[in-house]
């Protein structure tokens, strides 16, 4: 690491400690191993066991606050996993404020003549020096085209990128000195929550991929009228610099407004969610942060999307999976989320599976009398990603960026119509991706490609085995086999052997009866020996196994 670099990150460190230590974190601190020093009234705080904590997200959001963008984001990120963060606490951090100073216009206009290489004047017909928003990471003007188009022009901070990663390398360093001290870090894998994070804001700062975003949604909508997505212009964005077209709208929760010109609110809560799972399920490609600053209601109750830098992304697959949760949760089928999980890949980390599936039980028993109109589906996501690290399981990125937009979704919709119900609304798109995924020609297709894939698999198979039997004859392969819980897996397996065992015994047993009933009826005998009726015992012996064979089957659930 450069001097110069070093340098600031110490300086920046020395920073963070003291907020942090200053709010009221230093019993934190002091198990990090980062200060010798505790605050007497933190140590009384802990010793009581029964820290308030709505007075720890005060506390926190003070910290976050006073540290800066990266912070500020990361804060906002925190309030958004009620799956991982008490409500009181993630109450507090959606306070947090992005409003800051605003950039100098004399900086702005430098910037803007940097990044598009012209003056303003031949850039912009008119352009308003007072930002109409403020924010850590950039601020947003409005102008006028040569075309006489109004536009928004979204201009990024200077010297903002060096800044987010000095501080994401040192929260990166932390992170990783949580989850090796702390069980809580570990249990909620908060080094892996960093690096989505991490990812997120990059992405984030590039204004070329948040225009890429934005009309990708908008194609998505182009035959629908009641959702509108603002126009990018081009020639006049950079990756710090965006211009996009104006949108004059009314806040979605600002209700009275809404009332007072004579909105269909009811209409409004329905539009948005059926957009929200068009962007989901039928596309894959969704907004990731829907929240009401981000959400316009333009006149005829039309709903315009802005801000793109954080979008989701679900393939095919996941796509499917997460609607198959669904309908097992509304179905309360704690086997068939299991099933799920297994088939997304993630009960590999599991500790206990049978303990998983019986925590699963109790959750989904808890809604067992519960209708579509009461459920809350981001609450249920919630609960159910609670028990999934709570046994160490890893949910994929994507599945979690969409529990946070139905959280908000859930939200927005309860301020319009608190009658609306969610789960109703992405039913029928549910099963339309199920009769899609079951219908004869997408399986054909889907095969074709499994057959296609294979097949290059196979083609390749005899390279592969020429390259291990070079590495064998090196003396450089080497193989590293770790079961988790061997003993269970040596246990199942040990099943299964006995029970196929038994069917072999079975179908023997069943030829034997055949062959003598055969026998007896071509010699025209009877099958009394030593006066017992053996085909009649045998049968009734043969059935007795069969029926045994089938409860232990349905039984163990495996049917």
């Amino acid at each position: 690491m450069k001097i110069g670099k070093r340098l600031r990150h110490t300086m920046r460190y020395r920073e963070i400690l003291n907020a942090f230590f200053k709010n009221g974190f230093s019993h934190v601190l002091y198990r990090l191993g980062l200060t010798e020093q505790r605050k007497k009234r933190d140590e009384e705080i802990e010793m009581q066991g029964n820290t308030n904590l709505h007075d720890v997200g005060v506390k926190l959001r003070r910290a976050l606050q006073e540290l800066g963008p990266t912070f500020i984001k990361l804060g906002q990120m925190i309030s958004s996993r009620r799956d991982q963060v008490p409500k009181e606490v993630a109450l507090e951090l959606a306070k947090l404020q992005d409003d800051v100073e605003s950039i100098p216009y004399a900086e702005v206009e430098r910037i803007l003549e940097f990044e598009l290489g012209n003056s303003l004047d031949e850039l912009y017909q008119s352009f308003e020096e007072e930002p109409i928003a403020s924010a850590s990471i950039g601020q947003v003007h409005m102008a006028t085209l040569h075309s006489g188009i109004e536009v928004a022009v979204k201009v990024q901070r200077p010297d903002i990128e060096s800044r987010v990663e000095t501080d994401l390398e040192i929260i990166r360093d932390l992170a990783g000195l949580m989850e090796s001290r702390i069980k809580w870090a570990r249990t909620y894998q908060v080094a892996d929550r960093f690096e989505e994070f991490s990812t997120s804001l990059k992405e984030e700062l590039d204004y070329e991929n948040e225009g890429r975003n934005a009309e990708r949604i908008r194609k998505q909508f182009v035959d629908q009228p009641e959702i509108y997505v603002p126009k990018i212009y081009w020639t006049h964005t950079t990756d710090k610099v965006l211009t996009m077209e104006a949108i004059h709208g009314i806040k979605i929760t600002n209700v009275a407004e809404l009332d007072a010109k004579g909105y269909n609110r009811q209409e409004i809560a329905s539009r948005l969610a059926d957009s929200i799972f068009h962007q989901v399920l039928t596309h894959g490609f969704f907004h990731g942060d829907p929240h009401p600053g981000n959400l316009l209601v333009l006149p005829n109750n039309c709903i315009s999307y802005i801000d793109f830098g954080m979008v989701g992304k679900l393939g095919k697959q996941m796509r499917f999976h997460f609607t198959s949760l669904l309908l097992y949760v509304e179905r309360g089928n704690a086997k068939g989320i299991i099933k799920t999980f297994r088939k997304m890949g993630i009960l590999s980390t599991a500790q206990d599976a049978d303990l998983l599936e019986s925590d699963l039980e109790d959750l989904i028993e808890q809604y067992y009398d519960a209708t579509l109109t009461t459920i809350s589906l981001g609450q249920v996501i919630v609960e159910i990603f609670q028990i999934a690290y709570k046994h160490e399981v890893t949910i994929p990125k994507d599945i979690t960026i969409l529990a946070k937009v139905i959280l908000t979704l859930e939200d927005v919709i309860d301020r319009l119509d608190p009658d609306f119900s969610i789960m109703k609304a992405v039913e029928p798109f549910g099963k339309k991706l199920i009769r899609q995924r079951y219908n004869p020609k997408s399986m054909a297709k889907d095969t074709w490609e499994m057959v296609s894939e294979n097949a290059e698999h196979l083609a390749e198979l005899p390279q592969d085995i020429n390259d291990i039997a070079k590495t064998l004859k090196r003396g450089k392969l080497q193989f590293d086999i770790n079961i988790r819980d061997l003993t269970a897996s040596l246990t199942r397996l040990d099943r299964i052997s006995n029970r196929l065992s038994f069917s072999i015994i079975l179908l023997a047993f069943s030829i034997l009866m055949a062959g003598l009933v055969i026998g007896s009826a071509i010699a025209g005998q009877t099958t009394i020996l030593m006066k017992l009726p053996v085909i009649e015992f045998g049968f009734v012996i043969a059935t007795l196994m069969f029926l045994l064979m089938v409860y232990t089957i349905i039984r163990s659930g495996r049917m």
